[in-house]
């Protein structure tokens, strides 16, 4: 696979992508390298890549607990202090080995560390190899509310090994898998097709060209709109409503914990449904979403108080604009528009398709 090129970095895929790692190793000649992990990424993936590593740089290894309740600042907190006391200046070099946590939240230690060090990413699932690891975007969440802190910083690379995905179970596959669909959804009609096709085979030369796909997709938007001023918003399409479901289901007793794609999955059927009503997704095209997401078996029910709930979540969305809840819709599927607002009652109505 070619490598990928953006403005201010490049992402390398499998066997080219450890050859530029050493090589920027060799030249940057890093006084050390941090390696940031969670247990699992601990366990499964970093036997895995510490064979690959050519460098005579001193190493040090930090480990934190895996999941979206620890991407906060007290997390953040932990790991600045970690190498303080282990001697990190502005000329060490953090590598973030792991999944979305850990590469949102590692890329923001790194871009506020000494006022910023270098950091590379190596995502080790499929969320963070199509979506966190891609775009600059760092940061942590503020209690339950999503990415509230953060900044926008490039890493020096991002290197994509697929090999990384035998480590992962099924409802993590399907949980990284859904924010290809999306891309589909806002960008490609013909990917779409794609990906609702493969169902789960998710260990074929297919899924790896569909990956490098969403990978192409993303990276382009984000070329065209580094600082989410216009086309970029397209990316959180399913986010407003998804985002606070996730937030809501970490905080409920009553509700199971969802991974950030289960969440994401409900938002992109319900935005869809806004889309029919407001924006001209045809019929046709929205039971065609429908039909997808009710495959994926999720049974997710809200109660009318959590509904209020989650629409008081919403006002928290990073893409509102005075107060008012804007969304991205589909005009069709492959055609988005952004900063649509919809009527309360009607996303209220759209909770009740769950």
């Amino acid at each position: 696979m070619d490598s990928i090129i953006n403005d201010n970095y490049t992402i390398h895929f499998n066997s080219n992508a450890y050859s530029e790692l050493n090589n920027f190793i060799a030249t940057k000649e890093p006084s050390c390298i941090f390696i940031l992990v969670d247990e699992n990424t601990m366990e499964n993936c970093y036997p895995l890549f510490m064979p690959q590593l050519n460098t005579t740089a001193r190493i040090e290894v930090i480990e934190i607990d895996a999941g979206e309740e620890f991407k906060n600042i007290e997390t953040c907190s932990g790991v600045w202090s970690a190498m303080v006391e282990l001697g990190c200046d502005r000329n060490s070099l953090l590598i973030n080995l792991g999944g979305g946590v850990i590469t949102d939240l590692g890329g923001f230690v790194a871009s506020t560390i000494k006022r910023g060090i270098a950091f590379i990413h190596i995502p080790t699932t499929v969320l963070g190899m199509v979506d966190a690891a891609i775009g600059g975007k760092n940061g942590v969440d503020l209690g339950h509310l999503k990415n509230q802190i953060g900044v926008i910083a490039p890493p020096q690379m991002t290197l994509i090994d697929t090999r990384f995905l035998k480590t992962l179970d099924q409802r993590q596959l399907l949980n990284g898998s859904i924010e290809m669909f999306k891309h589909g959804l806002i960008a490609d009609r013909i990917y779409w097709d794609n990906m609702v096709e493969i169902e789960d085979n998710y260990f074929s030369e297919l899924f790896e060209s569909l990956i490098y796909q969403s990978v192409v997709i993303k990276n382009d938007v984000v070329k065209s709109d580094p600082f989410e001023n216009g086309a970029r918003k397209s990316l959180n399409y399913g986010h407003t409503i998804g985002h606070a479901i996730e937030s809501y289901c970490l905080s409920s007793e009553n509700q199971p914990r969802l991974l950030h794609g289960e969440a994401i999955a409900a938002g992109l059927y319900l935005e869809s449904y806004l889309s029919h009503l407001h924006t001209g997704l045809s019929k046709n095209e929205f039971q065609e979403i429908e039909s997808w997401y009710k495959n994926l078996n999720l049974k997710l029910s809200f109660s009318q108080s959590e509904v209020s709930k989650m629409l008081e979540l919403m006002t928290h969305d990073k893409k509102n604009v005075n107060g008012q809840i804007r969304f991205v819709l589909l005009q069709s599927i492959g055609n988005f528009v952004t900063d649509q607002v919809v009527p309360q009652e009607d996303v209220i109505a759209a909770f009740k398709l769950l």
